[in-house]
C-alpha cells in the first residue's frame, strides 16, 4: 500500500554526504580467536560472521567489527545482503553512522532490514531529526514500514515532539494492521504522551488486549519525566491490583515519582515492596532510592541505601553528595566527593557543581580554587552551568572581585548568571553594586524573575532607597509579578524598613494569600515604627487564618510589646513561644529578655536569660542595657565582668549598656575606666554615644568642668545628645550659663523639639528667673514649636489605656478622680508639698497645683488602683521624663497603698517601693 496521502511531508531534499573511504586491515589476534572459537575448521561462512557481528554489536565493540568488516572485504564476503544488515546495524548502534549510511546507500537496493538499522541506530542514540530524514527517504523509495520500524519512527517522533507526523505514522500502522503488535502500541503509548497527548496516550492504552508490565512502564515512566507524580503513583496502584507484578524498571520509575511528589511515606513502602520481590540490589533501584531519601528528608536513609551498593557508580555518587549538600550537610557531602575519587570513578558536571556548592556553603576557598582548576583541565570552565557554580562558589566565599572577572568573560550571560552576581552583591553587603547591575541588566534586555525582583528589593531595603523601591515595585506591576509571593513579601520588607507603614499595609490588604512571610515583613513593620497595637491586632487576625507563626514573627511581637510596655500580651507571646518550640531560638530568646526588661520585669528578664542555650552578644547586651536602666548598675557591670569570663567580647552597644549603668548609678571613677580601656582592651573608637554618657554622667555627679573638658577634645563636633546631656547637667545644678550654651546649641541642631526650650524654661524657674520664662514661653509661640504633650500608658486586662494631663475622656474618669482626691488627701496628711515651681504656666497657685495633680502618670496609677487586683504591681509607661512633683508623688503614693508602681520614662526605669525609688532620686 502506498503511502500518498502524506508523502509529501515526508519527502524532503537529503544533504550531499560525504563518507570515509574503508581502510581494509589485517586481522587481529582477537578476531582470530573468536573464528577459532565459531568455527574449529577456520572455515569463515556467513553464519560465522553474523554471528561475530551480532556478539560486537551487542558489547558495542566497533573496533573488531571494523576489523571483521576489512576481514569480508578481502574475502569477497562483503556484497552478501545479510552481512551488510549485520554491519548497518553494528555501526549505526556504535553511532558510526556515516559508515553505516554509506552502506545503505552502496546498496542495490536497500531493503527494510538495512532501513530499519539504520532508522533504528539514530532513534537509539537520541538523533530523531535523522531518523525521519531516514525514514522520508524510506518511504520515497516505495519501503512498507513492519513491527520492527514503527518503534524506531514512532520513538524520533516523540525525540522531536512531532505530533503531526506520529498521528500519520500512527494512521498508517492501523491501515496495515501493526497497531496491535505489543512494541508498537506501546511506542504509540509513549509517542503521544511525550507530545504531551495524555488523554490519548491513555485510551491507546487501555485499548491494547494485554497489557504486561512493558506497557504500564511505558505509560507511567512518561508521567513521571512529564512531573505527573501523582497520576503515576495512581497507575502503579492500579497495575499491581491488576496483577501486573513490576520488575525493577517499574520500582525505580515509581521511586522517582515519590522523589518528585515529596511522599517519603510512599517511597519507603516501595522501598519494602522492592526487598520483597528481590531488587533491591538493581543498579537503577538503588539509585532512586539514594535520591529519593535525599530529597524527602532523609538523608541518613540514603546514606544507609548508598552504603550497600557494591559498586556505586557515577549517578550513585551524584545522589549521595548532593543529599548531604541539600541537607547543608556540606562537610559530609565533600567527605563523600573525596571517596569517590578514591574509588577510580570521575567525577562529572554534576559532581562538580554539588562539590562547589559545598566549598560555597563551608567557605573553602581554597578548595573551591582547586575545583574551579580541576574545571579548566576538563575543558569545561566555559559552560554556562558551570560558570554559575563558580560566581555563586566565590560570592559566598567572599571573593566578589573572582565571580565579577568570571562573570565579565561569560560570552553570554543568562538570566541565572546575571541574578547569581546581583545576589553575590547583596549577600556580601554591596547593595549599590547590586542595584546598579540589575539596572545594567535591565538595559541590556535580559529577562528577570522574581528571584531578581528579590534580591533586589533587598538591597533597597539595606540602602533605605524608597526611590528605587518605587521603580522597582512599578516594574513588577508592568511585567506581572507583582501577584508572585516572592515579590510581594519583599516588597512589603522594603516598604517596612523605609518606613512607608502605610505603603506596605496597601500591598499586604492586596495580597492574593497572605502566608506567614508576608504577616512577618507586616508585623516587623509596625513593630519597628512604634505601632505595636497594629502589630499585636494583626497576629490576632494571623491566628485565626491557621498561619502557624516562626520564630522571627513571635520576635517582632515581643519588640512591640516591649515598646508599648505591654507586660501582659508580652506574657502571652512567652507562652506562644513555648507552645511552639521556639525557646531554643536565640532571636526569640534575646527578644524575650529585652521585652521584660523594658516592660520593668527585670526577675523575668534574667529568669529568660537564663534560658537563652547559647548566649551571645545580643543576650548579653540586652541584660546589661536592661539592668542599667532599672537601676542596677552594680548588677549590669557584674553581669559584664561574667560576659568577659565567657568569652564574649563586647561591641560599642554593650559598651553603651556599661556606661550607661555607671551612669544610672553615679559610678563615675568605673564609668571613666571602662570609658579609657575601651579601645585598648575591646578594640572599639568611642564614637558620639560613648563620649554623650561620660558626659551626662559627670555633668551629673557635678563635674561640670570636666564635662566640658572632655566636650572640647573629642575628635568631632559634639551632636545633639552631648548638648542634651549637659543641658540636664544645667538643669539638675541650676546652672543657667551652661543651660543657655547647651541651649543655643541644640536649637541650630534640633530646632523643631520642644524639650530643649522647655528644659532651658525650667532651669530659669528653678533660679526665680520669671522673666526670662516669660521669653522661652513667648519664642516658642513665635517660632510655633509646640510642646510635646506628657502621655502615659497602662495595659490592664490585655487593652492600652492612654492618658494625657487633665484627661476626662476615659469611661472611668469619675472614678479615677475621685480615686486621686482620696489618694492626694492621704499624701498630704503623710507630708507630701506640691512642687508648684516645676509648672511653667502664668497661673494662679491653687490653678499649678490642680495642673500638677492631673498630671498623665498619676492619672494612669489611680486608674491601675480601682481596675487592678490589690497588691499586684503597677506598670506605667511615659513618654517623657517624669517630673519632680509626679516622682515625688509617687512615692508617696506607693507607700500609702503598699504596691510597687513601675514607671518607664524617656530616659530609664523608677519602680517605687514603699516610699522610695530605685533612682536613688538620680535621673
Amino acid at each position: 500500500m502506498k503511502l500518498c496521502f502524506f508523502l509529501d511531508s515526508l519527502q524532503n531534499p537529503l544533504p550531499q554526504r560525504i563518507y570515509l573511504p574503508f581502510k581494509p586491515i589485517q586481522t587481529s589476534l582477537q578476531f582470530s580467536t573468536e573464528a577459532k572459537t565459531l568455527n574449529p575448521n577456520l572455515t569463515t561462512t556467513s553464519v560465522s560472521y553474523s554471528k561475530l557481528l551480532s556478539q560486537c554489536t551487542a558489547s558495542k565493540s566497533v573496533g573488531v567489527g571494523r576489523e571483521i568488516h576489512a576481514h569480508m572485504i578481502r574475502f569477497g564476503c562483503s556484497e552478501d545482503p545479510n552481512l551488510r544488515n549485520h554491519l548497518i546495524n553494528l555501526y549505526a548502534k556504535c553511532r558510526f553512522f556515516r559508515h553505516a549510511r554509506k552502506l545503505v546507500d552502496e546498496s542495490p537496493e536497500p531493503d527494510l532490514v538495512s532501513w530499519s538499522a539504520l532508522i533504528s541506530g539514530y532513534a537509539q542514540n537520541g538523533l530523531g531529526k535523522e531518523a525521519l530524514s531516514a525514514f522520508r527517504e524510506m518511504h520515497s523509495l516505495g519501503v512498507k514500514c513492519n513491527e520492527f520500524t514503527f518503534p524506531s519512527v514512532l520513538k524520533a517522533c516523540s525525540i522531536t515532539k512531532d505530533l503531526g507526523l506520529g498521528t500519520q505514522v500512527h494512521g498508517v500502522a492501523l491501515l496495515t494492521g501493526f497497531e496491535s503488535d505489543e512494541f508498537v502500541g506501546n511506542t504509540l503509548v509513549v509517542m503521544y504522551a511525550k507530545c504531551g497527548e495524555f488523554g490519548d496516550s491513555r485510551r491507546l492504552f487501555d485499548a491494547i488486549p494485554e497489557r504486561n508490565v512493558v506497557s504500564w512502564n511505558a505509560l507511567f515512566s512518561c508521567y513521571v519525566q512529564s512531573d505527573f507524580h501523582g497520576e503515576a503513583m495512581d497507575l502503579f496502584q492500579e497495575m499491581v491490583l491488576s496483577g501486573v507484578g513490576p520488575n525493577e524498571y517499574s520500582l525505580s520509575s515509581i521511586i522517582n515519582a515519590c522523589t518528585g511528589f515529596g511522599d517519603g511515606s510512599r517511597g519507603r513502602k516501595i522501598h519494602g515492596y522492592m526487598i520483597k520481590l528481590g531488587y533491591e540490589s538493581d543498579s537503577f533501584s538503588a539509585n532512586a532510592l539514594v535520591d529519593m531519601y535525599a530529597k524527602v528528608k532523609s538523608l541518613e536513609d540514603a546514606v544507609t541505601v548508598f552504603e550497600k551498593i557494591e559498586q556505586p557508580d557515577i549517578v550513585s555518587w551524584n545522589a549521595v553528595i548532593a543529599g548531604c549538600v541539600l541537607h547543608e550537610y556540606h562537610g559530609r557531602a565533600l567527605k563523600f566527593f573525596r571517596q569517590m575519587k578514591g574509588s577510580g570513578i570521575r567525577p562529572n558536571m554534576f559532581t562538580l557543581s554539588s562539590a562547589l556548592k559545598a566549598c560555597a556553603g563551608l567557605g573553602f576557598k581554597k578548595l573551591g580554587r582547586q575545583l574551579h582548576s580541576f574545571l579548566i583541565k576538563m575543558d569545561k570552565e566555559s559552560d554556562s552551568f558551570v560558570n554559575v557554580g563558580l560566581i555563586d562558589m566565590y560570592c559566598k566565599c567572599e571573593m566578589m572581585s573572582n565571580a565579577r572577572v568570571l562573570f565579565d568573560m561569560m560570552p553570554k550571560k543568562d538570566m541565572i548568571a546575571w541574578n547569581a552576581v546581583i545576589s553575590g552583591h547583596s549577600q556580601n553587603g554591596e547593595d549599590i553594586e547590586a542595584v546598579s547591575l540589575f539596572s545594567e541588566m535591565y538595559k541590556e534586555g535580559v529577562e528577570f524573575n522574581q528571584t531578581t525582583l528579590s534580591t533586589v528589593l533587598k538591597a533597597t531595603a539595606s540602602l533605605q532607597a524608597i526611590d528605587v523601591c518605587e521603580q522597582v515595585h512599578a516594574l513588577s506591576v508592568k511585567t506581572g509579578f507583582e501577584s508572585d509571593m516572592y515579590v510581594i513579601n519583599s516588597l512589603l520588607d522594603t516598604y517596612g524598613k523605609c518606613g512607608k507603614v502605610e505603603d506596605a499595609a496597601r500591598i499586604f490588604k492586596e495580597c492574593p494569600i497572605e502566608d506567614v512571610v508576608a504577616f512577618t515583613s507586616m508585623i516587623t513593620a509596625y513593630s519597628q515604627y512604634e505601632q505595636g497595637e497594629e502589630a499585636l491586632k494583626l497576629y490576632l487576625q494571623m491566628l485565626e487564618r491557621e498561619n502557624k507563626p516562626d520564630s522571627f514573627v513571635c520576635s517582632s511581637l515581643l519588640n512591640a510589646c516591649a515598646n508599648l510596655s505591654a507586660y501582659e500580651q508580652g506574657k502571652q507571646i512567652h507562652v506562644h513561644i513555648l507552645k511552639f518550640g521556639f525557646m531554643s531560638d536565640a532571636f526569640a530568646g534575646n527578644s524575650l529578655v529585652n521585652m521584660y526588661a523594658k516592660c520593668g520585669s527585670i526577675e523575668d528578664a534574667d529568669r529568660a536569660f537564663a534560658e537563652v542555650p547559647e548566649r551571645g552578644i545580643v543576650s548579653w547586651s540586652a541584660m546589661i542595657g536592661g539592668l542599667a536602666q532599672h537601676g542596677h548598675g552594680r548588677e549590669a557591670l557584674n553581669f559584664f565582668t561574667q560576659m568577659l569570663k565567657d568569652g564574649v567580647p563586647p561591641n560599642h552597644i554593650t559598651l553603651v549598656s556599661v556606661l550607661c549603668a555607671c551612669n544610672h548609678a553615679g559610678l563615675v571613677t568605673e564609668a571613666k575606666k571602662y570609658f579609657e580601656s575601651m579601645r585598648e582592651l575591646f578594640g572599639v573608637v568611642p564614637r558620639q554615644e560613648h563620649y554623650a554618657c561620660l558626659i551626662d554622667l559627670l555633668g551629673r555627679a557635678g563635674k561640670i568642668n570636666e564635662a566640658m573638658e572632655l566636650v572640647n577634645t573629642m575628635p568631632f563636633q559634639a551632636n545633639a545628645s552631648v548638648w542634651g546631656a549637659l543641658l540636664g547637667a544645667a538643669r539638675i545644678h541650676k546652672n543657667v550659663e551652661l543651660g543657655e550654651r547647651a541651649a543655643e546649641m541644640l536649637l541650630v541642631l534640633e530646632p523643631e523639639k520642644s524639650g530643649t526650650h522647655v528644659l532651658l524654661a525650667n532651669i530659669y524657674a528653678s533660679a526665680g528667673m520669671w522673666d526670662n520664662v516669660a521669653k522661652m514661653r513667648k519664642l516658642m509661640k513665635d517660632d510655633q514649636v509646640k510642646k510635646e504633650p506628657g502621655m502615659s500608658w497602662i495595659e490592664v486586662k490585655d487593652q492600652v489605656h492612654t492618658f494625657i494631663v487633665g484627661d476626662r475622656n476615659h469611661s472611668r474618669s469619675d472614678e479615677i478622680y475621685a480615686k486621686l482626691d482620696e489618694l492626694f488627701d492621704l499624701m498630704y496628711k503623710a507630708g507630701y508639698v506640691p512642687m508648684v515651681e516645676m509648672d511653667l504656666h502664668d497661673v494662679e497657685q491653687s490653678e499649678k497645683q490642680r495642673l500638677l495633680r492631673y498630671h498623665s502618670e498619676k492619672l494612669a496609677v489611680a486608674f491601675a488602683l480601682i481596675a487592678t487586683p490589690r497588691g499586684a504591681p503597677i506598670r506605667v509607661k511615659k513618654n517623657l521624663r517624669v517630673c519632680v512633683d509626679c516622682h515625688t508623688a509617687l512615692k508617696f503614693i506607693s507607700k500609702i497603698v503598699s504596691r510597687e508602681i513601675i514607671v518607664r520614662d524617656v530616659n530609664r526605669f523608677h519602680h517605687f517601693r514603699d516610699g522610695s525609688c530605685s533612682c536613688g532620686d538620680y535621673w
